[in-house]
């Protein structure tokens, strides 16, 4: 992949019941980023438990967790994407803003777009990988090699039930 970077960001159920999916679009792709990946789902508990395991045990965990999973929401989606480019995770992590919505520079989608709730919940609206590292962690944790329009990082084939399926080497 060269100089590019990969970075996960994940539109939380907040974002997608609040209708931003046009406004964050629109950020994504000032910042001259190529989308390679996207999928709608509704989470299943142990990929919020696998992608947040970097927190378990801190007293916000459940709520961060659930938070995730829509349980706060009408609309329990979320849009996972992967953006590929140079600078990528500086770049959305700056687009994105500050994880409280409240310290967030206004500009940012954070700041424009999130809240705290009357429950101390961080409506931050988008989730974006810290770093090179645990970008590559959560894409291959919410993504197969097939969904992914570029070739991100070393695959092998493999054989799963009589099928021959490209995985994470």
């Amino acid at each position: 992949m060269g100089k590019k970077q990969a970075v996960l960001i994940v539109v939380k159920p907040d974002g997608i019941s609040k209708g931003l999916l046009p406004q964050i679009f629109t950020r994504l792709n000032e910042a001259g980023l190529e989308l390679v990946a996207a999928r709608v789902l509704q989470v299943p508990r142990v990929l919020a438990a696998e992608h947040y395991k970097h927190i378990r045990g801190k007293p916000f965990y459940e709520t961060t967790i659930r938070h995730l999973l829509g349980v706060y929401y009408k609309n329990k989606k979320i849009l996972a994407m992967v953006y590929c480019g140079a600078g990528a995770v500086r770049k959305c992590r700056g687009l994105a803003g500050a994880t409280n919505p409240e310290g967030a520079d206004p500009d940012s989608i954070r700041g424009a777009y999130g809240c705290v709730s009357s429950a101390g919940v961080f409506e931050n609206v988008i989730h974006v990988s810290s770093d090179k590292k645990e970008a590559e962690r959560e894409i291959k944790l919410w993504f197969s090699p097939e969904e992914i329009s570029e070739n991100l990082y070393k695959i092998k084939a493999k054989i799963l039930k009589s099928t021959k399926k490209q995985v994470w080497a």
